[in-house]
């Protein structure tokens, strides 16, 4: 549920303002640091940083690689849940994080990190019933964060995702490093774009998991666009999610000419891949009967760092005489 709450000033702040209270009489104040104030909407909630957080924690891998892409590991406290391997560019900065739990930490564990900043990846890293609710939080004088593809409302694009690293960037006095990671990207996209050109578009079925439905990817998330600007035509776009089920005989019917496999977890893409060939319905969908496959680690396919480059990656297995 959408929330506006008053300004929060993150615990950081709140002890640099006691320390300057308590300041010998004459004793000129600090200066705020460039750029703050700084006021931001987040999900509904809105939030004003009078300086940068200093102590983050991450909980999915995405906005972990966000915050490693922009050059902040020095003030992350923590992270956890990684869904496939870090990339090998962040991974020395990856490694000097302390990791709170293989998925995501109790609210004990995460409070025992002193966090004045928690930064989810899906909605699930503010679960109420584990006590992590977003609201609890900001109570307790912590800064929280959503990733964008995780808001209620609206359909998730590269636009987006520049918004993201933008405001993460400001919100961490980073903004220069933010605007550069935004050129670069874009110029990614747009060189993909230029290699395809005008190349017709593959029909594309997206496997994540699944044996009774079938869990794919839908038309809200950015994986959605990743497989247009890649050549592709997403076969479940009408379903208005970024994530949901559809029925194998949808599968059938809209007989997609590539399966592109979400690879994360315990479950290879070989078992995965086994379970589509293996499926007697599914013999006569062209993907199947042609064995045409695509893999994507699911990091590649959520709104974070990797995104522009993985319309490369796709438009190479979709189409690769270009």
């Amino acid at each position: 549920m959408s929330w506006r709450r008053t300004p929060l000033l993150p615990a950081a702040a709140l002890i640099s303002l006691l320390a300057a209270c308590s300041a010998p009489a004459g004793k000129p104040s600090a200066r705020p640091a460039p750029g703050f104030p700084y006021t931001v909407t987040n999900c509904g909630v809105t939030t004003t940083y009078q300086a940068p957080p200093h102590r983050a924690v991450t909980m999915n891998q995405h906005v972990t690689e966000v915050m490693l892409a922009l050059g902040l590991e020095k003030s992350l406290a923590g992270t956890a849940y990684l869904d496939d391997a870090v990339l090998p560019a962040y991974r020395k900065a990856y490694d000097s994080v302390p990791v709170l739990a293989k998925e995501y930490p109790s609210k004990e564990a995460l409070l025992a990190a002193d966090p004045d900043f928690v930064y989810g990846g899906y909605a699930s890293a503010f679960d109420a019933t584990a006590g992590r609710a977003r609201p609890d939080l900001e109570r307790s004088g912590i800064a929280t964060r959503l990733n964008t593809e995780s808001c209620p409302t609206g359909r998730s694009s590269f636009a987006d995702l520049y918004r993201e690293v933008d405001e993460v960037g400001r919100t961490f006095g980073a903004a220069d490093r933010a605007e550069a990671w935004v050129r670069t990207a874009k110029d990614t996209v747009a060189g993909a774009e230029k290699r395809l050109g005008g190349v017709a578009p593959v029909s594309v079925f997206v496997y994540d998991s699944g044996d009774k439905t079938a869990f794919t990817a839908g038309g809200k998330g950015i994986g959605n666009e990743i497989i247009t600007r890649a050549g592709g035509r997403n076969v479940f776009a009408d379903l208005d999610k970024t994530f949901g089920d559809a029925t194998w005989e949808q599968v059938v019917a809209r007989r997609p000419e590539v399966v592109v496999i979400y690879d994360y977890g315990t479950t290879t893409v070989e078992q995965k891949k086994k379970r589509l060939l293996d499926d007697p319905a599914l013999r006569e969908v062209p993907a199947i009967r042609n064995r045409r496959f695509a893999v994507m680690p699911l990091s590649d396919t959520v709104l974070g760092v990797r995104a522009p480059a993985a319309v490369d990656k796709l438009a190479a297995q979709l189409h690769p005489a270009r």
